[in-house]
């Protein structure tokens, strides 16, 4: 195995890989780049066949292993998108695959994980518990464990989307990657670095996990347990030793992102691209939202890495994305409770342009004057501003609010 990643690496695995893997685009984004006020491109590597980037790698590692290896078969731990890969290439190849889910990894992952024909065993209350399952299991049945981004071949693969990247935006300023375990910003790093040092290397995590951005502040990788957050793919325990160490030669900035932010991206690109990505997937887009000066007028690139979301999330996720957008709220009203007074408030409402989702009307529990009933409504409105006019309007019409959440 090789221990070094270099642009030899990255060109190697490219060609090794290249009849199985997507060539994915890189398309201009007008819509995006309007509202963002920089010129925005997309690879979109979430249309590989399996959803991910984690594809590159895994096809990468498994034609570098010798042939004892592949006949006995590999083992990975993964909440997802790296077993897919595996499991997936490790089929096309004819190559046993043995996965290691956390309990809480999302069903259709695992579904179509079992799809490919890996074996699938869901132990862990994380992945970092799951790696230790996976290891285990390797040295018992003899089986090759395979890395999920801290690993040469990995590395090398996922790095050939930043060639690609080049190869159509050869004049871009920046590119913007989520990061997870350090996998991928480490590939690309090392090839765009190689071959235009001047773009800037933006990683992206989550507040609820942010690995890198600790181990940066450290100055070594250290392990920090992640907190629930809607870019699953992201929340590793620890970025990888090779990741840290690649990572902290090109990485030239790391951006935070919060929960709601992320739900806005989801949104965004759903709406404005028409492409359905999970929340890792849409960390570049919220990372724009933190930082819009420094990239104002330059050509991004927004590395959109993973499409797999379940449809039981993406229902709650939008519904948070058009809160954070001002297009959804909700407020709590204390109002008469004499006939018609509940026909007047809706009347009211109506008389702003925000419309009506759902209402519930409390007379059990509502407040300490019994004349008094409490209603709760959620509404679909334009923006912050529209909120602002409703809330408005009701204190103009004398309606108390008791509460109000966007």
């Amino acid at each position: 195995m090789q221990t070094q990643v270099t642009l030899a690496t990255i060109r190697a695995a490219r060609d090794r890989i290249a009849d199985k893997i997507y060539r994915s685009p890189c398309p201009h984004s007008l819509m995006l780049s309007r509202r963002y006020g920089c010129e925005i491109y997309c690879k979109l590597d979430h249309l590989q066949v399996t959803g991910s980037f984690k594809e590159r790698g895994a096809r990468n590692k498994l034609l570098s292993l010798p042939p004892e290896q592949t006949r006995n078969g590999v083992i990975a731990a993964s909440a997802g998108n790296h077993a897919l890969g595996v499991s997936y290439h490790g089929q096309t190849l004819g190559i046993p695959v043995t996965v290691i889910m956390p309990k809480w990894a999302p069903l259709m992952k695992v579904q179509n994980c079992r799809g490919f024909g890996a074996r699938v065993i869901q132990e862990g209350e994380n992945l970092g518990e799951s790696l230790q399952v996976a290891r285990a299991m390797a040295e018992s049945e003899k089986l090759t464990f395979i890395h999920g981004f801290d690993d040469p071949d990995i590395i090398s693969g996922a790095g050939t989307m930043g060639l690609e990247i080049l190869e159509d935006v050869p004049d871009a300023d920046a590119i913007i990657i989520p990061v997870g375990g350090g996998g991928l910003i480490a590939g690309i790093g090392v090839a765009v670095k190689a071959l235009k040092p001047s773009v800037r290397i933006i990683g992206v995590e989550p507040v609820n996990a942010p690995t890198m951005k600790t181990s940066f502040d450290a100055g070594k990788p250290v392990a920090v347990p992640p907190k629930p957050t809607l870019a699953d793919g992201l929340a590793v325990t620890q970025v990888g030793q090779l990741c840290f160490d690649i990572a902290r030669e090109v990485v030239d900035d790391l951006v935070l992102i919060d929960e709601t932010q992320i739900a806005s991206s989801v949104v965004r690109l759903l709406e404005l691209e028409k492409q359905v990505v999970e929340g890792a997937g849409a960390a570049p887009l919220a990372a724009i939202l933190n930082c819009p000066d420094s990239l104002r007028g330059k050509k991004v690139v927004l590395c959109l890495c993973g499409g797999n979301i379940d449809l039981t999330l993406i229902s709650r996720v939008i519904e948070r994305g058009l809160a954070a957008d001002g297009r959804l709220c909700r407020i709590s009203v204390s109002i008469s409770d004499r006939p018609g007074s509940l026909a007047s408030f809706l009347t009211l409402i109506a008389s702003t342009g925000a419309s009506i989702k759902e209402v519930t009307h409390d007379r059990n529990f509502g407040p300490t004057d019994v004349q008094q009933t409490g209603l709760s409504a959620i509404l679909e409105t334009r923006d912050a501003e529209h909120i602002r006019q409703v809330h408005e309007a009701l204190q103009v019409a004398g309606v108390h609010i008791t509460a109000a959440k966007q």
